[in-house]
């Protein structure tokens, strides 16, 4: 059921999975989204589902309905918090302007969905939420995972950075002296944050840690 009074949560955001390597990074924001009281929308094309079961010890269910149980349940999502949809799911509120969310983050972002979102096409539901994103001018933070770039790629990137959208390919940093992977994953779901406004605990602010950091 689609909650209709969106004032309860801070903010509504998609978060499209693609079929890009480190899906780890869409996973942890979903979670941090979740425990920052907002909605989020979730969009899974069949590549993420496969990229997920190769990535990580977890494999995604198959059904969108069951995708939406299953995230729910494993980031502790309250009744109508997370919302799943199918890629042919024309009627959700991503489709179209009137119903935009906020903001939406594509993490990670495949070269293909980069090349069709800078194209304008809306051959599937998540290419369409990009669009309505952009004709709407919110938030669209595409994360493109891939090495080296193209010129194709980068002129991609730039097509959609002139649109307004926020090009932020997952590149972790070293100043921070990560110890694990997840401090990794970390640091670059602390800078997705900082885009949304969303205050995060997970990384202190350049020039403000402490010495305990």
């Amino acid at each position: 059921m689609i909650e209709t009074d969106l004032t309860k949560y801070e903010q509504v955001v998609t978060v499209a999975l693609t079929g890009a390597s480190g899906i780890q990074y869409g996973l942890r924001l979903i979670e941090c989204l979740i425990e920052a009281n907002c909605q989020v929308y979730v969009l899974m094309s069949k590549p993420a589902k496969i990229v997920m079961a190769m990535d990580t010890e977890q494999t995604a269910p198959a059904r969108t309905s069951d995708v939406q149980a299953e995230f729910s349940k494993n980031f502790n999502a309250k009744p109508g918090q997370l919302l799943a949809f199918g890629q042919e799911e024309w009627t959700s509120p991503v489709a179209s302007g009137s119903g935009a969310p906020d903001a939406m983050v594509i993490c990670p972002c495949t070269t293909g969905t980069l090349a069709s979102v800078a194209a304008g096409n809306c051959n599937n539901l998540l290419e369409r939420a990009a669009d309505v994103m952009l004709k709407e001018q919110r938030k669209l933070i595409v994360m493109p995972r891939e090495m080296p770039f193209s010129t194709i790629h980068l002129e991609n990137m730039l097509r959609l950075a002139t649109a307004g959208a926020v090009i932020m390919p997952p590149n972790p940093a070293f100043y921070t002296l990560p110890k694990t992977i997840d401090d990794l994953i970390d640091f670059v779901v602390a800078r997705v944050l900082d885009q949304l406004g969303i205050e995060q605990t997970l990384m202190a602010k350049w020039g403000l840690e402490t010495e305990d950091n």
